[in-house]
C-alpha cells in the first residue's frame, strides 16, 4: 500500500514542481534511476571491491536550497576530496551531497529493496576528475559521474547529521545559502562500506543523464525523527511568494531495469542463511 502512495506522491509532485516542467533530456532512455532492488536477481560479483573514500573536510563550502532539495557543496577543484575502488576504475572527485525525503517516514528514498522503503536516501555525488575535466563535462558523458547512495532510517539521533541540521533553518526558502565549511562526509557513511550493490543508471534529476555508476549501500544508517523533521520544514518556495509548499516527497518514480544487471559486493546466500532457529519456527 505504501509503495502505491509513494507513487502517488512522487507523480503529484513531477506534476507541480518546476523542475519537472521542462523537456526532459532524455525521453525513452532505458538506464533510468532510480530502480527497486531485488535481492534474490542481484548477482554477486567477487571482483568488486572495497570502497575508498577519502575526503578532505576542508573542502566543504556551502550549504543551499535549490528548491528541489539541499545541496552541501564541496570544493572539487582538486583531487582532495575522492573515491576510488568498488565497481569504479578511476578516480572520481565528490562534489555535493543531498538527499531526498517523503512527507512522513513511511517513504521517502528514491531506491528500494524488494520494495522495502526507506524515510530518506542521501546521494552523494561525484565525478570522473581522471577523464574529465569538469563536472559540467562528465554529467554528459558515459562513466562520468559515481553516486553513492545511503537509506536512512529511524532510529537514534545521528551526531555527525546534526552539525548540518543545525544549519537547515538558515535555508528554509529556496535559493537561500550559507556559509557551512569543516563537514566530513564520511560521517554520513555507514560503519559497513564494504556491502554495497552497484548497477548503471542515470541522474534522478533533469537532466537524467545516464552517466551514473550506483553504489547503494546495504547498511543503513539511522537518524532521529526530529531530524528528519527538520528536513521536512524546508520549503520548495522562494519567500517572495504567497503560497508557501513544504519541500517533501522530493523524490523520482520508479524507473523500468530493463535488462540490467544490478551486482552485489556480498553474496546474500552466504551471510543471510536463516539459522536452525528461524527454519523451526515456521
Amino acid at each position: 500500500m505504501d509503495c502505491l502512495k509513494m507513487q502517488k506522491a512522487a507523480e503529484h509532485n513531477m506534476n507541480i514542481h518546476p523542475m519537472w516542467q521542462g523537456p526532459l533530456a532524455v525521453p525513452g532512455g532505458d538506464r533510468q534511476s532510480p530502480i527497486d532492488i531485488i535481492q534474490r536477481k542481484s548477482v554477486f560479483d567477487s571482483e568488486l571491491k572495497p570502497l575508498v573514500p577519502d575526503y578532505d573536510p576542508d573542502t566543504c563550502q556551502q550549504m543551499w536550497n535549490n528548491g528541489y532539495s539541499f545541496l552541501v557543496e564541496y570544493d572539487d577543484t582538486t583531487d582532495k576530496s575522492t573515491l576510488k575502488g568498488g565497481p569504479l576504475q578511476d578516480k572520481f572527485r565528490l562534489c555535493q551531497f543531498h538527499f531526498h525525503w517523503g512527507e512522513c517516514n513511511d517513504w521517502g528514498s528514491e531506491h528500494t529493496v524488494d520494495r522495502r522503503l526507506f524515510p530518506a536516501e542521501l546521494h552523494l555525488v561525484h565525478w570522473n576528475s581522471d577523464k574529465y575535466s569538469l563536472f559540467e563535462e562528465a554529467v554528459m558523458e558515459d562513466n562520468g559521474l559515481a553516486v553513492i547512495g545511503v537509506f536512512l532510517k529511524v532510529g537514534k539521533r545521528h551526531e555527525g547529521l546534526q552539525k548540518l541540521v543545525d544549519a537547515l533553518p538558515a535555508i528554509r526558502h529556496k535559493e537561500s545559502i550559507v556559509e557551512f565549511t569543516r563537514f566530513d562526509a564520511a560521517c554520513l557513511l555507514p560503519s559497513n562500506i564494504d556491502d554495497y550493490w552497484a548497477y548503471h543508471g542515470s541522474l534522478t534529476t533533469p537532466p537524467l543523464t545516464e552517466s551514473v555508476s550506483w553504489i547503494v549501500m546495504k547498511q543503513p544508517i539511522e537518524v532521529s525523527h526530529d531530524q528528519l523533521a527538520v528536513f521536512r520544514s524546508l520549503l520548495f518556495t522562494s519567500a517572495e511568494e504567497e503560497v508557501q509548499k513544504s519541500m517533501v516527497n522530493n523524490f523520482r518514480v520508479q524507473q523500468p531495469l530493463r535488462g540490467r544487471t544490478v551486482r552485489s559486493s556480498f553474496s546474500p546466500f552466504l551471510q543471510e542463511a536463516p539459522s536452525a532457529e528461524d527454519k523451526h519456527s515456521h
